[in-house]
């Protein structure tokens, strides 16, 4: 029986400390810098497969293990198949007991509801300022350093330095490789 601990933040500038130090109790951690709405979580995907019977998987909060309220509970049905609990450090709950699955599905839905309400707030803001003619969107990228971008790609730069090399960053670095990869 192993304590096996998840850590996961959204992007590269974020760190991951915090967790690592609450989590440092756990047998093993699995960790990424990755955004918890790309259903692409290597550490999570492996961190389902290490997992055995009788273990259990701690999360400091819900937010950092899964997108939404079915996703939450694919994992947690996931996890009980396993014969795994779940334990989530800031709310207290532990799937071991009945109310832990109870506690969890609740704060799952609620969770759900919390962010679509801001998805909502945020929509209305910036149709707001849309109106108001003060909402540029994202900044384009001139064609040139577009241009500049592909042909360091294709010469095998490492994204972060193309990212420092032309000014621009790291994530418009990445949609334009994936761009690339689309039109190929």
């Amino acid at each position: 029986m192993a304590t096996i601990g998840y850590a996961r933040v959204s992007t590269t500038g974020q760190s991951l400390d915090a967790q690592l130090a609450a989590l440092s109790p756990c047998d093993k951690v699995f960790q990424e810098k990755v955004s918890g709405a790309k259903d692409d979580r290597p550490q999570l995907t492996l961190m389902l497969e290490f997992v055995r019977e009788g273990d259990s998987v701690v999360v400091t909060k819900l937010d950092r293990l899964a997108r939404n309220t079915r996703h939450l509970l694919e994992i947690a049905e996931f996890l009980a198949t396993k014969k795994v609990t779940l334990k989530i450090q800031n709310l207290g709950i532990d799937t071991g007991t009945p109310t832990g699955k109870l506690m969890l599905t609740m704060v799952g839905a609620i969770a759900t509801f919390e962010r679509e309400l801001m998805l909502e707030r945020q929509a209305e803001g910036i149709a707001l300022a849309k109106q108001r003619g003060s909402y540029k969107g994202r900044k384009p990228i001139a064609m040139l350093k577009r241009n500049q971008v592909v042909v360091m790609l294709q010469e095998g730069i490492p994204k972060a330095e193309i990212a420092k090399r032309t000014g621009i960053s790291l994530s418009s670095v990445q949609r334009i490789a994936k761009d690339q990869r689309k039109k190929t």
